[in-house]
């Protein structure tokens, strides 16, 4: 039942605010979104750690074997083998598909937890495939020089890689990243195929018990063009700020 400042609204008004009150209000169904949403940062969170674990691990091999100069050793082409199937095989098949695939084939989660974790992984090792190749191109663009200096001075190759390669590289992929990271938050809707409660969820809860679906799906949508305008604002001063950093 609509309270009586609602049933006071014209019936156009008054039909859009019940359906706002149904929608947010009655029975404190926000929650639902909230809720939502913490599951949505969490899987993003950890997918986007995971996901640039696996693609720098992946990136350093790749680029490694590349730069060999003559043919490189039997291990080395072995795991550049390993990591080429790997970066063909997710980023050709859809990420649904390999949802569907770890929650009901490979992981089979039990408990909201499991169900958390799996997306997790699924997400970041997707994820990862994609970073692999930013991160390599990145690696790649800094002249074979840089190597060669940071050896000269006594580095090894992982210190070399660690101070001198990575930092100048983590520059210029930073805009691919950011723009990996948003399409990452933006596929977290894809969880709800294996029952996941984030927002996207909450929204079809919603509509399931109001019956409802424009203020619901709308309402998704502002979520989400919200979240990746912050994350656009926030990744352009962090863009300004390591320009200026080169400047001084």
């Amino acid at each position: 039942m609509a309270p009586a400042w609602v049933l006071a609204l014209p019936e156009g008004l008054q039909r859009l605010c019940f359906q706002f009150f149904q929608v947010f209000i009655y029975e404190d169904r926000w929650k639902f979104f909230t809720d939502g949403l913490a599951t949505t940062f969490i899987v993003t969170i950890g997918a986007l750690v995971l996901g640039v674990i696996i693609g720098m691990i992946v990136a350093i091999i790749r680029s490694s074997h590349d730069s060999v100069r003559g043919k490189p050793n039997v291990l080395l082409r072995f795991f550049n083998a390993i990591c080429k199937v790997y970066v063909t095989v997710l980023r050709g098949t859809p990420l649904m598909v390999q949802l569907l695939i770890m929650g009901f084939v490979i992981m089979v989660p039990k408990g909201d937890f499991e169900t958390n974790l799996c997306a997790i992984i699924t997400l970041g090792i997707n994820s990862g495939a994609y970073v692999a190749e930013i991160a390599r191109s990145g690696i790649m663009s800094i002249p074979a020089g840089q190597m060669e200096a940071g050896r000269s001075l006594g580095l090894n190759y992982a210190q070399t890689m660690r101070f001198i390669i990575i930092p100048q590289a983590f520059k210029n992929i930073l805009p691919a990243l950011g723009n990996e990271l948003i399409a990452l938050l933006k596929e977290t809707s894809l969880v709800t195929v294996i029952a996941l409660q984030d927002v996207t969820k909450a929204a079809q809860v919603i509509v399931s018990k109001t019956y409802t679906a424009t203020i619901p799906y709308i309402s998704l949508a502002l979520i989400y063009l919200v979240l990746v305008m912050i994350l656009t604002k926030l990744l352009g001063i962090l863009e300004r700020r390591l320009r200026e950093s080169d400047k001084r």
